[in-house]
């Protein structure tokens, strides 16, 4: 199943806007209706070593960097989410069970990290732990505090 976005068929990463550096999403699990709300960035920095080719470019030229950052796309397409339960599920092969919903696309970290946790919040996911499979926001609030 590829991921959803108002109602379109989201499956290559030129359907994006220009811009876009990932997005917030909600998983569902079909047989329990569960949720998942997460965050998904659509491409990683991998720091490379330069190889002797790339440090010919350099001779003569002061001090040589070691290293090169090279833009790699995420593994946005199969990703389904972090939690450990939707891992398991995965693994067994049970893709088929979730839809997976863009709920929001934004243009850095820090606004990715904002709307991820307003989604969480809105939705009170710490607090019900039968709708939905979140257990912490940000690794501050924890589902644990609730159970008093």
């Amino acid at each position: 199943m590829n991921w959803l976005y108002n109602g379109e068929e989201i499956k290559d990463i030129s359907q994006f806007p220009e811009g876009t550096f990932g997005f917030v999403y909600k998983v569902t699990h079909h047989p329990t209706g569960k949720k998942y709300i997460g965050k998904k960035v659509l491409y990683h920095n991998q720091k490379r070593k330069l190889t002797k080719l790339d440090l010919e470019v350099f001779v003569g030229k002061g001090r040589k960097p070691t290293h090169k950052v090279i833009q790699k796309e995420s593994d946005w397409k199969t990703y389904y989410g972090s939690q450990k339960d939707i891992k398991q599920l995965i693994s067994e092969g049970k893709q088929t069970y979730f839809t997976r919903e863009i709920l929001q696309l934004v243009s850095d970290k820090k606004l990715l990290t904002y709307f991820e946790t307003k989604y969480l919040f809105i939705n009170s996911v710490l607090e019900y732990p039968d709708v939905f499979f979140n257990d912490n926001i940000l690794g501050k609030f924890y589902r644990k505090d609730f159970d008093i």
